[in-house]
């Protein structure tokens, strides 16, 4: 039997509101983001505190953070001291390796099984198949790179998952998670030349990926880094967490809401804490 309006109205509120603080989440994520980039561009790509340094010009951070970058930039336009190192040299990189196909479910039978680009989302994969005998796995927090066409989007590894052959998975050997993501962030350009080498799509090898440059600070520089920008990396996981639960609650509720199995003002009081959380 169906509703009537008023409580179609009412349950039409209740699903809206949901969707609004799942809306609300990904808009702060989305933030989160962009101030963890500027600061990473800032401190290893533009080199800002050490410029600033040179140039005589006043601290714009915290004192115990700007007594750790160098004072100049040497010769090559790096800050002194710090190494030019290569991908290889700095972190693990595991290359995906696809298994059977007659591994792959959607029953959850194994680990998540990402392939490529298609089942990255704004900074997490979506799980579609999952697969029974992986063959190459990524880790918690792992850094997702898609090596086959397109080259270079990154996304960051939920949970345990087998990788195939369109993804590898970074990893810094001292679990420096932020600072992983944002270096393979900061390597789209790099990655980006390998986009139309191949014959038929573009693909960067392991060889390749692991020649790839990259400036190397001093470790209390990088465990700082990791200490500032940490924490809002976390917050983007709590809120993608929190989105997939609410996401779940909407689709489970609507059917209960219709059917009157579940009163409209239980669900609208669930509903108001949550928004206003």
């Amino acid at each position: 039997m169906v509703p009537p309006l008023s409580d179609r109205e009412r349950i039409s509120s209740i699903l809206a509101a949901i969707d609004d603080k799942i809306k609300l989440n990904r808009r702060m994520n989305e933030t989160l983001e962009a101030m963890a980039r500027a600061l990473f561009k800032d401190w290893f790509v533009d080199f800002g505190p050490t410029r600033a340094k040179q140039e005589g010009m006043e601290p714009y951070l915290a004192p115990e953070l700007w007594s750790l970058f160098p004072e100049r930039l040497d010769a090559e336009g790096k800050p002194e001291g710090w190494d030019l190192a290569t991908i290889g040299q700095r972190f693990a990189l595991t290359m995906g390796q696809s298994p059977p196909g007659s591994t792959y479910n959607e029953v959850g039978d194994g680990l998540p099984f990402f392939q490529g680009r298609t089942d990255f989302g704004f900074r997490y994969p979506k799980r579609r198949i999952f697969c029974s005998a992986p063959t190459r796995i990524a880790e918690m927090d792992d850094t997702l790179v898609s090596v086959r066409a397109p080259v270079g989007d990154i996304n960051l590894a939920w949970e345990k998952s087998c990788i195939g052959r369109g993804v590898a998975a970074l990893r810094h050997p001292n679990g420096y998670r932020s600072f992983t993501y944002h270096t393979a962030w900061a390597l789209q350009l790099q990655l980006q030349q390998y986009e139309h080498t191949g014959t038929v799509f573009g693909a960067i090898n392991k060889k390749q990926f692991e020649s790839l440059r990259v400036c190397s600070p001093s470790r209390e520089l990088l465990a700082s880094f990791e200490d500032v920008v940490g924490p809002l990396d976390s917050r983007v996981r709590m809120n993608t967490d929190e989105s997939r639960t609410l996401a779940q609650t909407r689709d489970l509720l609507l059917p209960k809401l219709m059917s009157g199995e579940i009163r409209i003002q239980d669900a609208e009081k669930v509903v108001g804490r949550v928004s206003e959380a």
